[in-house]
Order: structure tokens, then sequence, then C-alpha cells
């Protein structure tokens, strides 16, 4: 039986070429120098067997899980391993009292969540008194910013290790690695062209499984022959990665283009095609959370004052995603998305801050005008600070007609709001207060 013939004996397949290229030594670890060679962090640590928990932060196939399993499988610990996706509170007291019993038998116990940005404030409350009376060794591994999806008291109990994405001479070397040493692959005769071994290296972004797998595919596609050569192209590569099982990857094209279509979906107010681009992630395994972001962040620039209360749905959608996760996440997600898709548009404060700031940028550092400066003391008000500012709500309208910016800067109307929605009714009272930046419309 072999990787590539089918699997039609009771004799189980191979695993993926990834998994069977792990590493499973320190040594032979490809790439983050900074931690792993000789005299660094990780290198010491395995050295002198001193553990210590951590969240390893990088993007994926970076080798975050090939670490975690070759620091287990180096200070001779038991390890377990849940994903945050898939995993409660209830396996994670599991996993507690087994370790617990383990250091009483002077057994280490090394606890490896994947995806541990995606558990929820209760489920990393319940690893806290276990990491710090040190039952067991926590090592999370995350794609996010663990500042922001990490609690404090847990961060504070862990050391954050950054991994960066490989470079392509890793890359290269670890595709030479699994074409010379792999049980199957090392079977043929393999060349790959330079130009698809190019367009491999620059499609994965750093990806090891990425790679592999790619590879893998590619070859199940060929006709394989021991005693013939097997040429990979171009072409075939790039079959290999619109392979369905293979397309939808948080960090390739496809995963931009679906949230591309999502995001313009809900921006052109269209809220059944907005919810079907959101299924489609949320089927194919994306973070919750990093579409929630998106949603805040469109409804400041796509929406804005015309519909003010589109950004508190948007961040309490958030918070509610972050608490409960998936799967019932989902649901949030898709109330938050078809509010935001059925509100007014306006991009006009957006266009605003991108108008002053190239005012800004185009500019020397301006003097702020006294009548605007603060004068909290008696030294300041001798110099004339804030002497001649006119208190707005001394006057029956709360407004008063003053100069707020620099001396000689003439307003060019950075803020341009629309006829409709909540901006209608905003328009009207600046052409009321300020009739000279705000003209009639054409219609």
């Amino acid at each position: 039986m072999n990787l590539f013939e089918k699997n039609t004996g009771k004799q189980a397949l191979l695993p993926p070429l990834a998994e069977r290229m792990r590493p499973a030594v320190i040594e032979d670890f490809a790439g983050h120098e900074n931690l792993t060679a000789q005299g660094k962090i990780l290198q010491r640590m395995l050295e002198t067997k001193n553990i210590f928990s951590m969240i390893l932060w990088g993007p994926p196939g970076s080798g975050k899980t090939t670490l975690a399993k070759i620091i287990s499988k180096q200070i001779d610990a038991r390890f377990f391993q849940i994903s945050a996706v898939s995993s409660g509170v209830k396996d994670i007291r599991k996993i507690i009292d087994q370790s617990e019993y383990n250091r009483r038998e002077g057994i280490k116990t090394i606890l490896f969540i994947d995806e541990i940005h995606r558990f929820n404030k209760a489920q990393q409350d319940a690893l806290l008194h276990a990491v710090e009376n040190g039952s067991l060794t926590l090592i999370g591994a995350t794609t996010e910013n663990p500042s922001f999806e990490v609690i404090a008291p847990l961060l504070s109990r862990c050391r954050v290790l950054k991994l960066s994405a490989l470079s392509n001479e890793n890359l290269n070397d670890i595709l030479d690695a699994a074409i010379r040493q792999d049980i199957i692959l090392r079977q043929y005769t393999i060349i790959i062209d330079q130009k698809a071994r190019e367009f491999l290296i620059q499609s994965v972004n750093g990806d090891a499984r990425k790679l592999l797998n790619a590879i893998e595919i590619s070859l199940q596609l060929s006709k394989l022959e021991k005693n013939k050569p097997v040429h990979v192209t171009r072409d075939l590569i790039r079959e290999a990665l619109q392979q369905r099982n293979f397309l939808y990857d948080k960090t390739g094209d496809y995963h931009y283009d679906v949230i591309s279509a999502f995001i313009k979906s809900v921006r052109g107010s269209d809220p059944d095609a907005a919810v079907y681009w959101l299924s489609l992630m949320i089927e194919n395994g994306e973070d919750p959370l990093f579409i929630a972001r998106r949603l805040i962040i469109l409804a400041s620039e796509d929406i804005g004052n015309a519909s003010p209360l589109a950004l508190t749905v948007a961040t309490s959608g958030f918070q509610a995603v972050h608490a409960i996760g998936l799967p019932e996440a989902a649901i949030v997600l898709a109330q938050v998305t078809t509010y935001l898709a059925s509100s007014p548009k306006s991009n006009a404060s957006y266009m605003a801050l991108k108008k002053a700031q190239d005012a800004v940028k185009s500019g020397d550092l301006p003097s702020v005008p006294l009548h605007l400066r603060n004068a909290p003391t008696k030294l300041m008000k001798s110099l004339d600070y804030s002497k001649g500012y006119q208190y707005p709500h001394d006057n029956p309208e709360g407004f008063v007609e003053e100069n707020y910016f620099p001396e000689g800067f003439v307003s060019p109307g950075f803020y341009n709001p629309k006829d409709h929605g909540a901006e209608k009714f905003i328009r009207e009272r600046l052409k009321h207060l300020w009739p000279g930046r705000y003209p009639e419309k054409k219609k």
C-alpha cells in the first residue's frame, strides 16, 4: 500500500506528507533561528528541561504545532493537544485532573491548545490555576495578536514567542528534504521545473504545510511510475492549488477574495449576498473574530453617520462573538451583517479623515492659535493663552462662529455629509451653522 493507491485492503493509508515530514528534534526545525539556535531561548530551555508556559504567535504553517511537539518530546512530558474550535471547559478540566496526577508521579504535562484566540474568557479562566501552580505547562498557538485575544491574567503567566512566515530559503530546503527523505517520494524520480518551484514558493506565503500539501496533490494528479521521472510543472502546481479541499486557506488569495466579496456585498446593501459569503467563510473555518473586526471597520468606513447606531451594533457583535464562540457566534454575525447591509451608507466621515490627513502631511507643523490654547496657570494667561475664546454654551444655540483652524488656514470642507439617512439632518444643521462650507448640492 502506498500513498497514491486506493485503500482497498485493511491496511491504513499513511498520514499526509506534511505530517510525515514533521521534524522530531529542534535541530531539524526550519527557520526561527532567533528562538532555536544554539544559545537562544528555546535551545537553552530544552537543554535544561526548565519548561515555561508560552504563547506561540505566528502565521499558519510557521511551525507552531511542530515546535510544541518537539518541546514535549525532548523534555519527556505527557502531551495533550486540543483545538479551541472543538473543545470546551469540560475537556480542559479532564486534562487538568490528569496533569495533577502526573505531577504527583513526577511526570511533566504539556497542554497544547491550537487557535487559543478562539477560547472565550470562561475557557481561558479554567486554565489559570493549573498554569499558575505548575501542574501543567500551557503552549498556546495563535495567528492573532495575543494581546487582544488572550485574557491578561493568562497572558501574564506565559511568555509570548513570535514566529514569522518561513523564508523562501526555508521553504526550498523543506521541499528538497521531502523529495529526498520522505518514505514515499524518495521512491520516485521527481523533477520540479524552476518556474514551477518559484511559483509554488511564491504561492504558499511562507506556509510549510501548504507547500507540502501542494506538492503532494501535484503528485497525486500525476502518473507516477517508479522507473520513470515525473515532471512537476507550473500548470500542475496551479491545478493542485485550486483543489477545493486546499482552496480556502486563511492566508491565501481565495480567503482575501471571499472577504472582499463579503465586504462589497454589505457595502452594496445586498444582505442576501452578504450572508452567502458569510456562510462560506464560516463553513470553511474562518475565524469569526476576523469577520467581526472587518464589520466594525465597515460600520465606520461605509456607513458612518448615515446610521450612527451601526458602529454600536458592530462593536456589540464583536463582543458577543468573543464571548460565546462558534457555532452560536454565526447567529450574531448574521444579525450584524444583515443590519449593516440594510443600513443607509455614507463614507463622508472616512473621506473627511483622508482629506484632513493629506492636508496635514502636505503642510508644516502648525501653530495653535492663542485663543484655542489651554491656560491652566497664571503665566499662560499672562501670555494671552485662551484669550478671546468664546464659550459656545454661553449662546442660545450652543454655537458661536469661531475660527478653530491654524491662522491663515481656510477650510476646504473636509466633511461633506450625504443627503440621506441620519446624515441628512447633520448636513442641514451644518449648512445652518457654516453656510459657506455647505452649498446646495446639484440635483
